[in-house]
């Protein structure tokens, strides 16, 4: 008796005449060869696995996959045929019919979908449509073709070599980091070098008191306690640092996420001081620092203590979160722990990518990229800054001096009715309050998180004109 369980050449080969894809057939349940070869081939123009206009197999390869009888096969078309689910043309072969349409997918109420918003002005993103393709194929091409084949393999759960060493040379010289092939960890971005940290961090980690919520829940899951820190023009209060019992603290010093302004210097040797007098870790969270317009990149905290710093970057905002790259400086103390809890594969990131990626940056396609995306969001943000002073002069407007966000101070108590506004037009924005720290020794403050970096350039001024019509009057 023949194996219910058969395959034979897939409709994508048959329609160009291959023979050797697989089409999944289940010949299973009551009834002669012929029969369930019948049943089988009905059930798959209805589920939709043979789509209308889908050329089947020919009788003798099909019949060589089931190992059936020639005829059997030639008999179960004729019906079909006949049937109207398959039609039958000299030299074009038999086909699936093309009126017959196939079930629905979902046989269940399926599950409710968010409507997309017309208008994005969420923050976080870069604009997507700016991914510099063309640039990227090109890596590509080149780095696959250089490449060895070991890289293809069992990896360095470090990461390719190509690009730790790509990396170093780049954060030395952008970012001001002090860095070196061996102490630096490809990951799959910020979350997951957090996650992989969490099992080294001390019981308390200190954290800005207006912050990313993510960060205090990627912490909250490690297992550790988060005390807030008072944000200011200055940045986070480090002095603060000692009354909350932190080993470690986690700051976004380049560009404080979401108030705007960078870590002071004082504050900067400040944090590194407590750092070296207590023991502790500052985890430096540079994840816009390449984006400064109003006079050159603040540097990396990292360089004034690589021992006491752990720097975490990636490449979500300078070309896409897609590609889900990331990457840790490690002080030497911590490198081997790192990998011990990273461990399992499913940390790594594609090796493809990572070998793009080191070819972007050595052939200085990614300095070409961010120099020409910082001119336009150095445009955009300056067009909402005049749109808001020309229209709406009493919203004030701050965290404008980098980054791909600006915070809009809003009148007391008019956040929700906001935000219900954006709402019913569509628009993709964030309030502030989620952004504070459930013990925040802070007042709430009312405004809007405002990404300028997410729309398509053709679909910014019709998104700012929408942000208007959000805004509440003038008092």
């Amino acid at each position: 008796m023949e194996d219910p369980w058969v395959t034979s050449p897939a409709p994508e080969a048959a329609r160009t005449g291959g023979a050797g894809a697989d089409l999944h057939l289940e010949l299973a349940g009551p009834g002669g060869v012929r029969v369930r070869l019948m049943r089988a081939l009905r059930e798959a123009v209805r589920s939709g696995r043979l789509a209308p206009g889908t050329r089947l197999p020919s009788y003798r390869v099909l019949a060589a996959d089931l190992g059936v009888a020639r005829n059997t096969v030639a008999e179960a078309y004729a019906e079909l045929v006949a049937e109207g689910w398959l039609t039958a043309r000299q030299g074009s072969g038999t086909r699936v019919a093309s009126r017959a349409e196939p079930l629905p997918l979902a046989r269940r109420s399926p599950a409710p979908r968010s409507r997309k918003p017309v208008h994005d002005l969420a923050p976080s993103s870069p604009d997507a449509a700016a991914f510099p393709r063309a640039a990227w194929l090109a890596s590509a091409r080149r780095a696959l073709a250089v490449a060895p084949s070991e890289a293809f393999g069992v990896g360095d759960p470090r990461g390719r070599p190509e690009l730790r060493e790509a990396l170093a040379e780049y954060l030395t010289r952008a970012r001001g980091v002090r860095a070196d092939a061996e102490r630096i960890v490809v990951c799959p971005g910020f979350a997951n070098a957090v996650r992989i940290l969490g099992p080294l961090l001390p019981g308390t980690v200190a954290v800005e008191s207006y912050g990313l919520p993510f960060h205090r829940e990627l912490i909250a899951a490690s297992g550790a306690a988060t005390a807030p820190l008072v944000v200011d023009e200055h940045g986070a209060r480090v002095a603060d640092l000692p009354a909350t019992g932190a080993g470690a603290v986690l700051l976004t010093p380049a560009h404080q996420y979401p108030m705007g302004g960078p870590l002071e210097a004082g504050r900067r040797a400040a944090v590194v001081d407590w750092a070296r007098t207590t023991g502790g870790t500052v985890l430096e969270d540079d994840y816009d620092g390449e984006f400064r317009y109003d006079r050159q990149p603040v540097g990396a905290v990292q360089g004034l203590d690589p021992d006491r710093v752990v720097y975490l970057g990636s490449a979500s905002k300078g070309l896409s979160p897609a590609l889900r790259l990331g990457w840790m400086v490690l002080p030497d103390r911590l490198v081997d722990d790192v990998l011990a809890v990273k461990g399992a594969r499913e940390s790594w990131s594609g090796v493809t990518d990572q070998l793009v990626l080191a070819d972007f940056i050595a052939r200085g396609a990614y300095d070409r990229h961010l120099r020409r995306m910082r001119g336009i969001y150095r445009r955009r943000r300056d067009r909402l800054v005049e749109t808001l002073a020309a229209h709406a002069p009493h919203i004030t407007v701050r965290g404008i001096a980098a980054g791909l966000h600006a915070v809009l101070d809003l009148p007391p108590g008019t956040e929700p009715s906001t935000l219900a506004a954006a709402r019913r037009l569509s628009l993709a924005v964030d309030g502030l309050t989620p952004y504070r720290h459930p013990n925040s020794p802070m007042p709430p403050l009312d405004g809007l998180v405002v990404g300028y970096g997410t729309p398509a350039e053709h679909a910014f001024p019709t998104a700012l004109n929408t942000l208007l019509a959000t805004l509440p009057p003038p008092p």
